[in-house]
């Protein structure tokens, strides 16, 4: 025999399918580069080959962890936060040898890393840049001068509790983190002008 089926409840479970489609729409970021940045790069450097273009490549967040390398339940903390801040569930990693003044031993958990690449990198970046960084007491601005020679740019964070997913409550210790820009530029000059296109708040001199 044949089950019955309620026709009250077929609509309602359609809707729930419906509610949990992934959200698709490309990231606004993302977006800009293709339309706006990457021709502004390609005109003033002359890029003869579009594949010359600079691009974003990865962020990476890492978060050191050695005061918390006795503490079980801080090191869980902090990655638990780092996963909120990122969107992304974070690796710790580990001392690749002893060093006996910090009483670190070889395997010994010393930070939590993520690496951010696709569209989540361009949500994070989106975020940092426009909701975040304003969000520091007397902001003016981040330094130019951070930039490693090879087009790649590195940034520090004092404190977890600028990110808008970190509720103020919960957190046990404040925590700071080195956010470290990759991008495909071959000099700083093409990856600050990237950044800058991106809208990464650069004081002005």
């Amino acid at each position: 025999m044949a089950k019955k089926v309620n026709p009250s409840s077929a609509p309602a479970k359609k809707k729930k399918q419906e509610e949990a489609k992934p959200f698709t729409e490309a990231p606004r970021l993302k977006v800009k580069y293709t339309d706006e940045v990457a021709p502004a790069l390609r005109e003033k450097f002359g890029y003869k080959n579009p594949m010359e273009i600079p691009k974003l490549e990865k962020i990476v967040l890492n978060m050191g962890l050695g005061a918390e390398k006795d503490n079980a339940k801080g090191l869980e903390n902090a990655v638990n936060e780092l996963a909120l801040i990122a969107g992304q569930k974070p690796i710790v990693t580990k001392a690749k040898k002893s060093v006996a003044n910090f009483k670190v031993r070889e395997g010994m958990n010393v930070g939590a890393k993520v690496t951010l690449r696709g569209d989540r990198m361009y949500y994070f970046a989106d975020k940092l840049m426009n909701i975040v960084l304003p969000r520091v007491r007397d902001f003016r601005g981040i330094s130019d001068t951070s930039f490693d020679g090879r087009g790649n740019y590195a940034m520090g964070v004092k404190e977890q509790l600028i990110f808008p997913e970190i509720n103020y409550d919960d957190v046990d210790k404040v925590r700071g983190m080195d956010i470290v820009f990759v991008t495909t530029a071959k000099s700083d000059e093409e990856a600050k002008e990237l950044l800058t296109l991106m809208g990464m708040p650069f004081i002005q001199a």
